[in-house]
């Protein structure tokens, strides 16, 4: 099981850039890269699946059995249960860093469509740059909530 997750832990970055290339390439020749965008975003999609499955299926093993009885606890169980790791520090660091990454490319859409709506409207009307200029930071802010909800994510680790 761990050597299918290393595996896929480095044919997943090979898949990515290689689907990547293609559409930079088809860009270049001119060629339409909305297929390739297609592909790149579907592979993508099939290794998020597939690494959380694996992740999933890693942190869901079994623990061992408590018996009511202590002396039929073996040595090897109890060596098995201090070595079982603790889950819930992977889960809440994998949490902060998906929200981390997800406010930053909210933000980064919301300043991408702000930004020149705000350029726009000033070089028309100088006297519009301080309403403007709320738009662009309440975008930027959305990537601000996501790190605070991060780091109390990290802090409850």
């Amino acid at each position: 099981m761990t050597t299918l997750f290393y595996i896929l832990m480095v044919l997943a970055p090979v898949a990515l850039f290689a689907t990547a290339f293609i559409a930079v390439k088809n860009r270049f020749s001119g060629k339409s890269i909305k297929k390739p965008l297609k592909m790149n975003i579907a592979v993508f999609a099939v290794l998020v699946v597939l690494i959380s499955v694996l992740c999933v299926n890693v942190f869901a093993a079994e623990a061992p059995s408590a018996s009511n009885d202590a002396a039929e606890v073996s040595t090897e169980a109890q060596a098995e249960s201090q070595n079982v790791a603790d889950n819930s520090k992977g889960l809440g660091l994998l949490a902060a860093g998906l929200v981390t990454g997800l406010a930053g490319i909210g933000g980064g859409i919301a300043v991408a469509a702000g930004a020149p709506a705000a350029i726009a409207a000033t070089a028309e009307n100088p006297k519009s740059f301080g309403k403007s200029i709320i738009f662009v930071a309440l975008g930027e802010s959305i990537a601000l909530y996501g790190v605070v909800i991060s780091i109390l994510i990290l802090n409850k680790i």
